[in-house]
């Protein structure tokens, strides 16, 4: 499995914490994102996942995990421009702060599994 890493590199007991939840240790792409505000957020989201560095046929076969970026809107445009690349919802992780830890500190809360999600939504319309 290859993880996407478009927010803070993780440490290695995100590592651990990631390995447990996956049952093998997954390889970690660190992909900075420092984007210009003024831009618009779809060319931001296309100049990430170029970043990425993956082929056509990567992008449909490899196993994904994304960590996605902490600004919501870009977050949201990432997904659905990966979406568009694998042609479905890749599964995320959900970093939650560790209450009353100093200085702060984060753990890895779930990987949410965005395609079940999707699909359920859609039955129910």
């Amino acid at each position: 499995m290859l993880l996407l890493n478009f927010s803070h590199p993780l440490t290695d007991e995100h590592q651990a914490q990631l390995a447990a939840l996956l049952g093998t240790s997954p390889t970690v792409r660190d992909i900075p994102v420092n984007i210009d505000r003024s831009l618009p957020l779809a060319d931001a989201a296309l100049e990430l996942v170029a970043a990425a560095n993956l082929s056509p046929v990567e992008w449909q076969t490899e196993p994904l995990l994304i960590n996605p970026p902490g600004l919501a809107p870009l977050a949201l445009v990432l997904i659905a421009t990966i979406h568009g690349r694998c042609g479905y919802f890749p599964p995320i992780l959900n970093i939650r702060p560790i209450l009353d830890s100093l200085p702060p500190r984060f753990e890895i809360a779930e990987i949410v599994n965005l395609q079940p999600l999707r699909d359920e939504g859609r039955a129910t319309r």
